[in-house]
């Protein structure tokens, strides 16, 4: 696991004591030099997520990663739900193709 990936996962775990969680490293679906730690998706699955609003599961994970965010961290694709909405409809869509910089550049010509 990346340095930035494992932080991630740490800081994530320690916060919201997950039933699930999944952090992937989707830097390289993007422009990025081979390696980077930039662009991650996030599935969690939290007792704490429990009546609130996705907005608010939101701005506590950017809280929870702020340092990773001023960092480099460039995108977080967030995926969040309670157990009950998990275990009812556990399915996480599929992250779309980049097409920002040079490879929309390339799909033009």
């Amino acid at each position: 696991m990346n340095p930035v990936e494992n932080q991630i996962n740490t800081k994530l775990s320690s916060s919201f004591q997950p039933e699930h969680l999944e952090v992937i490293n989707e830097s390289y679906m993007h422009s990025v030099p081979a390696g980077s730690e930039t662009h991650f998706k996030v599935t969690l699955v939290s007792p704490l997520f429990q009546g609130k609003r996705q907005v608010q599961r939101h701005q506590a994970i950017y809280a929870c990663l702020a340092d990773e965010l001023k960092a480099g961290v460039h995108a977080l694709a967030l995926h969040t739900f309670s157990p009950d909405e998990w275990q009812s409809n556990n399915q996480v869509p599929a992250s779309p193709q980049c097409l920002g910089g040079s490879k929309h550049d390339q799909q033009k010509n």
